[in-house]
């Protein structure tokens, strides 16, 4: 109960701070298991995207967000564990056990959908950075899992690197056409296929 009204109280809050709206530019809320992609600048990032998918999707989509930042204090884990129901992940560890990709895949074996930034790390938001590579390992390991681009535009105005407090400003968070991996798609121009179309749908 305590978790719903939580989630409630985010997700109500995070709407009239940022103004935020989805619009499903090249796909509609379908309830099928996705993966949502997005550019990456602050850490209010995962919430936007979170907060503008309906209800009944909500409950099924997990962020994953690194270990060290949600790790740290008490109500950091209990938001991401117990609210946001998010996937963890050491972004450096060599470890099977904890491997990103390992986790993830656990979390896409249990039929939850994921929110994942392919750059990694935070960028200053004005150019994409180079996607890593574990977009494509999923992939190639969920051949007929949905991966939807998804750009936020104005966030790191919002909630930029290096502050804890956001600043009321209006934020957009548009959805794509779902994407795949192809029949023989090398990983270099898989990756690179993904930032473009995060690119375009961001000029659009």
């Amino acid at each position: 109960m305590l978790e719903r009204l939580a989630a409630a109280l985010i997700t109500g809050g995070t709407r009239l701070l940022t103004g935020a709206q989805a619009r499903w530019v090249g796909c509609g809320p379908a309830d099928v298991q996705r993966v949502y992609f997005a550019n990456h600048t602050s850490h209010l990032d995962f919430v936007l995207i979170w907060s503008a998918l309906p209800r009944a999707l909500r409950q099924k989509t997990r962020p994953v967000a690194a270990s060290e930042y949600w790790s740290r204090g008490t109500v950091r884990q209990y938001l991401i564990h117990r609210v946001f129901h998010g996937v963890p992940v050491i972004r450096e560890t060599m470890e099977r056990e904890h491997h990103p990709i390992e986790v993830m895949s656990r979390a896409l074996d249990e039929g939850a959908s994921l929110i994942l930034f392919p750059e990694g790390t935070r960028g200053s938001g004005r150019e994409l950075q180079p996607f890593k590579a574990g977009v494509f390992h999923l992939a190639q390991a969920y051949s007929s899992l949905e991966l939807v681009p998804v750009w936020i535009d104005n966030s790191y105005r919002v909630m930029p690197k290096g502050t804890h407090l956001p600043i009321p400003l209006l934020c957009s968070v548009a959805f794509g056409k779902p994407m795949l991996l192809e029949a023989g798609e090398h990983k270099p121009e898989f990756l690179d296929r993904l930032r473009q179309s995060l690119i375009e749908l961001g000029n659009t």
